[in-house]
């Protein structure tokens, strides 16, 4: 990209689309059963993304070799991650889930070092270690208010290891698809591979209400798509300088938490947000 600023910007739009996605799932989940609400996200996003694909990029279907790709990478970016987020942010103050979901490039470094023989050293474990105490002690006084559980957390955790283990996987394979046609294909399957979960957990209740709708669309346009479709550009483009803009997604995510939601912003939130973009300076050293 010639101009640096326009890289800036495009990376100031990401954090803040990326951690609106906690305060609308919040929203959604009140007025809809949670794994209902993110099955008409992702086949809504999906139809989107290939129709546009269709429509104004050069179109094939996927090999034999993207379709297994696409299916593992869909599985963990999209049913695994975003069925356990949805799960723990009915549980976890919209704060914290994007408190949480700022780790992933930390959690990506120790992952990539265990599973991927990339180098991993001593200040990047340092890092996630601060970035673990800092959602913790974020988390504190909301397990007294009931704003969080300690479900809910682990759900958290274990949905960011799988998002980063698939963001792994994304940038250790080559890919000739269009990033319309990957993001399009691998929410598709995700959501396929979603459908069976939700079957089972629904009551068969399924009311769109306004405010269904709008968060529905919310996660599903800038989200989904603008968003992801940002942050597909700008790890081609420079990856690390790219991951910087993940400091800007816990700020992002309590200005609109509270604004939004009127959720408390303590002192230890505070310290548990300086804790965490602490560890996220260091997991760039």
């Amino acid at each position: 990209m010639r101009h640096p600023f326009a890289f800036v910007g495009l990376g100031i739009l990401f954090a803040a689309l990326w951690s609106s996605a906690s305060v609308a799932a919040k929203i959604g989940v009140t007025v809809m059963q949670p794994l209902v609400l993110f099955q008409f996200r992702f086949f809504l996003a999906a139809f989107i993304l290939l129709l546009y694909s269709r429509i104004f990029e050069p179109w094939r279907l996927p090999d034999k070799k993207e379709w297994i790709q696409l299916a593992i990478f869909g599985f963990f970016n999209i049913t695994l991650y975003l069925s356990l987020f949805v799960l723990a942010i009915n549980e976890v103050a919209a704060g914290v889930g994007s408190l949480s979901t700022s780790m992933s490039p930390l959690m990506m470094a120790v992952l990539g070092g265990l599973f991927y023989n990339k180098k991993t050293n001593k200040t990047q474990i340092l890092g996630l270690v601060l970035g673990i105490a800092g959602v913790w002690v974020a988390v504190i006084p909301l397990l007294g208010d009931n704003l969080a559980t300690i479900k809910g957390i682990t759900f958290l955790f274990i949905s960011i290891m799988s998002y980063s283990w698939a963001a792994l996987y994304y940038s250790d394979k080559t890919w000739t698809l269009s990033r319309y046609a990957i993001n399009g294909w691998q929410v598709l399957f995700g959501a396929i591979f979603l459908l069976p979960f939700t079957m089972f957990s629904s009551d068969g209740n399924v009311t769109l209400s306004l405010t269904a709708m709008f968060s529905i669309l919310w996660l599903v346009i800038p989200v989904s798509i603008i968003s992801v479709n940002l942050w597909l550009r700008m790890l081609k483009i420079d990856p690390v300088r790219a991951s910087f803009f993940l400091f800007l997604s816990p700020i992002f995510g309590f200005i609109f938490a509270t604004s939004i939601l009127g959720e408390p912003f303590t002192l230890f939130t505070l310290g548990g947000l300086v804790l965490v973009l602490c560890g996220l300076y260091l997991g760039q050293k």
